[in-house]
């Protein structure tokens, strides 16, 4: 082949790699649900929430602060069974991130449930309850809580102080939240933080709303990008689990 005419085939094979690339994101079974561009299917207060270096930014300041912790809701669904991945940025003090959550009555932007910490200290990576319990578990820490809500920590799966010290200050980190059944485990840089399994009758949540949060407080900036979620199949119980060949 003349060097010429592979030349001129140079960007058809890139697009090619990107479309092979795309398709293989595809097939894992995750879909992105942030557009890189718009707010489209977020909801949040505008004066904190925007779009900015292709990351949803939340941001306060001295002179723009929030009273109290608000929130940017995911208005796609509200997912049960999943993972969650995403890279995230923080700039001073704390954020998180919302799953099976919910909307607290006559408040707008403010959410409770489930929460995958972010923070600069040492609250970083635990499974927090906004509005729901408090910490429930610490990082390293495998935690059950009963049926009357009594709270235990059963094992370890990792060293707190080694753990945070793969969290990246002030760049960009990938976050895995996965909940199944009732439990739930997140990962921060593939390092597993916590494991929380909620027995706590009438309490434990199934699904709900996806958010992120903007806390009150000192002047911060939090950003998300790359928002992907894969969510269970659900089997439709009129037709049942399907059924095994006969050979």
């Amino acid at each position: 082949m003349k060097r010429s005419t592979m030349l001129a085939l140079l960007p058809l094979l890139g697009l090619m790699m990107l479309s092979a690339t795309a398709q293989a994101a595809d097939d894992d079974g995750f879909k992105s649900i942030f557009d890189g561009k718009t707010l489209e299917g977020w909801d949040g207060n505008p004066d904190f929430w925007k779009v900015e270096d292709g990351a949803i930014t939340g941001e306060t300041t001295k002179d723009n602060p929030t009273k109290g912790n608000t929130f940017i809701i995911w208005r796609g669904g509200k997912p049960g069974d999943f993972e969650l991945k995403l890279e995230y940025k923080l700039r001073n003090h704390n954020s998180g991130i919302q799953v099976r959550s919910f909307e607290v009555e006559n408040s707008k932007w403010v959410v409770g449930g489930y929460q995958a910490d972010i923070a600069d200290n040492n609250f970083n990576g635990i499974l927090y309850g906004e509005r729901f319990r408090g910490i429930l578990a610490s990082q390293g820490d495998k935690v059950v809580m009963d049926a009357g809500g009594k709270r235990s920590v059963v094992g370890k799966i990792g060293d707190k102080e080694e753990l945070l010290g793969t969290i990246k200050k002030g760049e960009w980190n990938e976050y895995l939240i996965v909940a199944k059944g009732n439990t739930l485990t997140h990962s921060v840089n593939g390092h597993q933080m916590v494991e929380f399994v909620d027995n706590h009758k009438g309490v434990a949540r199934a699904d709900g709303i996806l958010a992120f949060q903007l806390h009150a407080g000192p002047p911060m900036k939090v950003q998300f990008r790359n928002i992907r979620l894969k969510e269970a199949k659900k089997i439709n119980p009129m037709q049942g689990p399907a059924k095994k060949k006969s050979y």
